[in-house]
């Protein structure tokens, strides 16, 4: 008699198998895909002018797609410059109703793989939307966001396509066109997959839920989370010798410290800085505004080893237009009492070079260090031979003509950068049309960070020229939370209890403050990032305006109105995914149709 042969297994049995065991990476297909766009966000308007994509398993390639989009938009010079898509390219291709289906087709069964893929993918599903095509529903696998749970400082110094390209050794380097990143990222791909391979990560499942450990001995400090209060505030670690090891600071003090020694924290770093703390001490602040100020602060005092940010805000760059016969601009370090002109703080030296550079680039000032006369006195310099400078020294132009340059060098800086950006922008189309691509990226850059100071400048100025502001906003828990501000400080805070006179209460308020008092440049009396915190608050819904002393006013032509294409360009660019992780990373200002 034979045996009976082994009864099939139920439905719920295989399902829980499958589960238990999940799909093993190596039997996978991944469709790795790179986008080229026009900016950073489609809902604004932004489109596609390259989808790149490979579809891998196993290790082995087994397919590729690649196409040009024709945006029916003209393409910004400065993103044919990071690109080399140009608008002849794309006069010809396909549009984006006939791109996306294909690309979905060849795609079809796979697990999406993107660098920085809510990029990507979200670009991707809004165009489907706009077709009224149903999003198939694909599982995602984003590297960027691998990256940073598994490279260290050490491995990389930041997790940019190009860095972990790098690391890995891919065959291709990224080039900002969409089959290269999208070459680029297969190989990042199988690098991190064996590097998580060699932490026992094989399945799909287990890739999605990956992150790092928690040790027992970061568990036992839960209870250094328990005195703190449910208050916003700022905490502070401590090691055994009361050393400030790390400052931070949230809504509810006791929730956020406790998160400290759970699997909540996944930053390698937090979890060396746990095993040497001893205590946490908390500050509790009447708002969360002033916990924000009082972390910057207490940063800057103490330059905690953990804190990655803010320890130095005194190393900052300021680009400074004289005041003596003959103006110049000058990189300086400080502000002084001076009646001169500064553009900043620049938080690198770069930065400010490159900012200076594009000054140079449209007014043909100086740049020579040397005070000079009021009458020529030498013969001139090779920038004056090449007709980058008006020449003072050795007469080649008189005062009036050189101040008139000044002058509108000087209405660039405060008021209207349009000069600037005209020029700079033309430089960068004729370049772009001539294909040297490298050349226009260097211009590219120069007017970016002219313009992102010039915006800081005239908002810090603008606020710091306000003896006082006074402003409140209603809190989500009915409560009423004012500020005082002067000089850009924040001087006081406080929450007006129920049934107080909320007149008498700021009154009080304003009467307690700090007293703050003025000095020159934007900022004088705050650091850039404190007084960048409180214009956030003050522009956030909500705040009402309860006294100004003095004119609190931006120029209506200033350079804030040029950020949004910048900002745009940026986040394009943008495959850079901090080690720290980070709620959003869509850009503050948001490019407009």
């Amino acid at each position: 008699m034979n045996d009976p042969a082994p009864a099939a297994p139920s439905r719920w049995e295989a399902q829980r198998s499958f589960d238990e065991l999940g799909r093993p990476l190596r039997d996978l297909t991944f469709c790795v895909v790179d986008l080229e766009t026009t900016g950073g966000s489609a809902r604004a308007g932004s489109m596609i002018t390259e989808i790149g994509a490979v579809k891998v398993r196993g290790g082995e390639v087994l397919g590729e797609f690649q196409t040009l989009v024709n945006p029916h938009t003209r393409i910004p010079a400065f993103i044919a410059v990071l690109t080399g898509i140009t608008n002849s390219m794309v006069a010809d291709a396909p549009p984006i109703e006939s791109a996306l289906p294909a690309f979905l087709e060849f795609a079809q069964g796979t697990v999406l793989v993107a660098h920085n893929a809510p990029f990507d993918v979200g670009f991707l599903q809004h165009f489907a939307a706009e077709q009224a095509r149903p999003w198939p529903r694909f599982e995602v696998v984003d590297t960027a966001r691998l990256a940073r749970r598994v490279i260290t400082r050490d491995d990389a110094p930041n997790c940019k396509l190009s860095s972990l390209a790098v690391l890995f050794g891919a065959t291709t380097t990224p080039n900002h066109r969409a089959l290269s990143d999208a070459r680029a990222t297969v190989d990042v791909l199988h690098g991190l997959l064996g590097r998580l391979g060699g932490l026992g990560v094989h399945t799909l499942e287990e890739l999605q839920t990956f992150s790092a450990k928690v040790s027992a001995a970061q568990r036992r400090k839960r209870h250094l989370a328990e005195p703190l209060p449910h208050a916003p505030g700022v905490y502070l670690f401590r090691d055994e010798r009361s050393r400030v090891l790390y400052v931070g600071t949230s809504r509810d003090l006791r929730t956020r410290v406790r998160t400290y020694f759970t699997a909540s924290e996944t930053r390698s770093r937090m979890g060396e800085m746990v095993r040497l703390a001893e205590t946490v001490t908390g500050l509790e602040c009447a708002t969360p505004l002033e916990a924000q100020v009082r972390e910057l602060r207490l940063i800057a005092e103490h330059k905690p080893k953990y804190n990655r940010r803010s320890r130095f805000p005194e190393k900052v760059h300021f680009l400074k237009l004289t005041r003596e016969p003959w103006p110049r601009l000058s990189l300086v370090r400080r502000v002084l009492d001076d009646d001169a002109d500064y553009l900043g703080p620049f938080s690198s030296r770069k930065a400010a070079e490159r900012c200076l550079a594009a000054l140079h680039d449209t007014f043909p000032v100086r740049q020579c260090s040397d005070r000079l006369a009021r009458e020529p006195s030498r013969s001139p310099c090779v920038l004056a031979e090449m007709g980058r400078c008006l020449s003072p020294c050795d007469g080649s132009t008189d005062a009036a003509t050189y101040a008139a340059v000044v002058a509108r060098l000087r209405d660039s800086l405060l008021r209207r950068p349009d000069e600037v950006v005209e020029t700079i922008n033309l430089r960068m189309a004729g370049l772009a049309a001539d294909e040297r691509f490298e050349e226009a990226g260097v211009h590219r850059d120069r007017l970016a960070a002219f313009i992102r100071a010039a915006a800081r400048t005239q908002r810090l100025s603008a606020l710091t020229r306000c003896p006082e502001v006074v402003a409140a906003r209603r809190e989500d828990d009915g409560r009423w939370a004012v500020h005082v501000v002067r000089h850009g400080r924040l001087a006081a805070a406080g929450v007006i209890p129920p049934g107080a006179d909320a007149h008498e209460y700021v009154a009080q308020l304003r009467a307690s403050a700090e007293t703050v008092l003025p000095a020159p440049g934007p900022v004088p009396a705050a650091t850039a990032e404190e007084t960048e915190k409180v214009l956030r608050w003050l522009e956030s819904e909500g705040v009402r305006l309860v006294d100004v002393t003095g004119e609190w006013t931006c120029p209506v032509g200033g350079a804030r109105r040029h950020l949004a294409l910048h900002d745009a360009a940026a986040e394009s660019r943008t495959s850079l995914v901090p080690f720290d992780d980070r709620r959003s990373l869509a850009p503050v200002h948001q490019p407009t149709r």
